[in-house]
């Protein structure tokens, strides 16, 4: 579009406005194929990218020919639908650079464990997304090169780290795409760029390999979509080709539930910065919403101190501290951490200085799991911001600025999403306002470990009582 603000792709075309759940079906029914619809993001790709910057590698070529071949299972959830994933994430024959100059674009020999559960449910990668690197920042910008840009004002941070996939939807490139979080960052870009994002229960999905040796593993994967049937979708197909029987199963949620629920309400995190206006506002108006419909919410105190930042914050310094140190083994002998930015630096350094803790702050992030579920009991969800305040203007999470001041502005920043990967709970970021600039404000909600489906339920409550805005009735094509 021509606006300078605000860029979508949303067209007359094979995709127009329609979920993945749509598409496939007409794909199935054969009023589409997937070579039109293929060709049709591609097509959207290449004129909405340039204004967005959200794909680090594109595989346009080799899409076009795995859809003319028709190689895609007809039976899977999604079959035929194109989508981004994550470069941090490995597919066979393409590189994986994670966000990160300092790694070798070095093609990978195979899909990663995650990878083939995402696209054993038919999906079709056009590209992979961007990310900053590493997945440490909460904004995806870079050193020396240009940022991604939200496609509802390209003035802001489309949030991080899965900030090109929830770009690259919200612009309608494609209908969903790959994310996954290891502090918010599936919510966190979720909810700068009006998407809903599912951060699932620790265990759901195939953990990728690198998650396994944590001492605690805070990655989850999973999807960002426009609609939540999308996400409701995804998680039932996952659980065809993988279930952990130790978790309640999902199953395929199709709409709210008739149960209604007591709802623990937050407003401000443990850090002790009061969360902004817009963001409360947005907060006490779900809440709002919710009673109104028969739901029971209170106040309630959040179950871990302020030392729970903290030791997040040693434990994803000890990260990057490992990444820098040990890159050559982890990536390839080609690593260059003399290419490493200012903020992977500067976290590898924090931990350094607090590297003595570490037996501690592990013992203390593990046991966070207890705390929580113990806190749980009184509650079937939680309602909070997702975000401290409303997305940044982009240079304000800069990894070129000093450390120091990016730091201490990312933890004001992000100060209710990390919870949820130390304890392991799900938590989903559902898309309820917007700023006086249009941009999305939404609300996070949580829920005990394994229940999935109450987040997705209540997900559809909110989306029927106050349906997400779409970008395209703001700007024209």
């Amino acid at each position: 579009m021509t606006d300078a603000r605000t860029v979508h792709a949303f067209a007359d075309d094979a995709l127009a406005d329609h979920d993945a759940v749509a598409l496939a079906a007409l794909i199935r029914a054969g009023t589409l194929t997937t070579a039109e619809v293929v060709d049709a993001a591609i097509a959207r790709a290449e004129r909405v990218n340039p204004a967005i910057n959200a794909i680090h590698i594109d595989n346009f070529d080799a899409a076009r020919t795995q859809a003319r071949r028709g190689a895609i299972s007809p039976n899977s959830v999604f079959a035929g639908i194109p989508t981004f994933v994550k470069d941090n994430t490995d597919l066979r024959d393409q590189p994986t650079q994670h966000g990160s100059q300092a790694v070798a674009p070095v093609a990978a020999k195979t899909d990663s464990s995650f990878a083939r559960q995402f696209l054993a449910q038919g999906l079709l990668p056009i590209g992979k997304s961007s990310l900053p690197e590493f997945g440490f920042n909460a904004s995806t910008e870079f050193m020396g090169l240009p940022p991604t840009r939200n496609p509802w004002h390209t003035g802001y941070s489309s949030g991080a780290s899965s900030g090109g996939s929830a770009a690259l939807v919200a612009a309608g490139v494609v209908p969903i795409a790959h994310a996954n979080d290891g502090g918010g960052s599936i919510r966190i870009p979720a909810a700068a760029c009006g998407l809903v994002g599912l951060k699932p229960t620790r265990g759901r999905l195939v953990d990728i390999e690198a998650a396994r040796v944590l001492p605690v593993n805070i990655v989850a994967d999973g999807v960002v979509t426009r609609s939540v049937r999308d996400t409701a979708y995804f998680f039932a197909g996952a659980e065809q080709h993988f279930r952990n029987r130790k978790l309640p199963a999902i199953g395929l949620v199709e709409g709210p539930a008739k149960k209604r629920l007591r709802i623990g309400l937050v407003f401000d995190s443990i850090t002790g910065h009061a969360t902004d206006a817009d963001t409360r506002a947005t907060v006490a108006a779900t809440a709002a919403l919710l009673e109104a419909q028969g739901h029971r919410v209170e106040e309630m105190p959040l179950p871990i101190t302020a030392q729970f930042a903290d030791d997040f914050s040693t434990y994803v310094g000890m990260l990057s501290f490992l990444v820098s140190s040990f890159g050559q083994k982890l990536f390839s002998p080609e690593f260059d951490s003399k290419k490493l930015d200012n903020l992977s630096v500067g976290l590898a350094a924090l931990y350094r200085r607090n590297a003595l803790r570490t037996p501690m702050v592990i013992y203390r992030l593990r046991r966070s799991q207890q705390q929580y579920a113990k806190a749980m009991k009184s509650y079937d969800a939680v309602l909070s911001p997702v975000l401290a305040h409303t997305t940044p203007t982009l240079g304000w999470l800069s990894p070129e600025q000093d450390f120091e001041q990016l730091f201490e502005r990312l933890t004001r920043y992000v100060s209710f999403t990390p919870l949820n990967n130390a304890t392991g709970s799900p938590a989903i970021s559902v898309p309820m306002g917007a700023t006086a600039e249009g941009l999305p404000i939404a609300v996070h909600l949580s829920a005990r470990h394994g229940d999935e489906r109450t987040l997705l339920e209540l997900a559809y409550e909110l989306e029927a009582i106050k349906p997400f805005r779409r970008i395209q009735d703001f700007a024209p094509a």
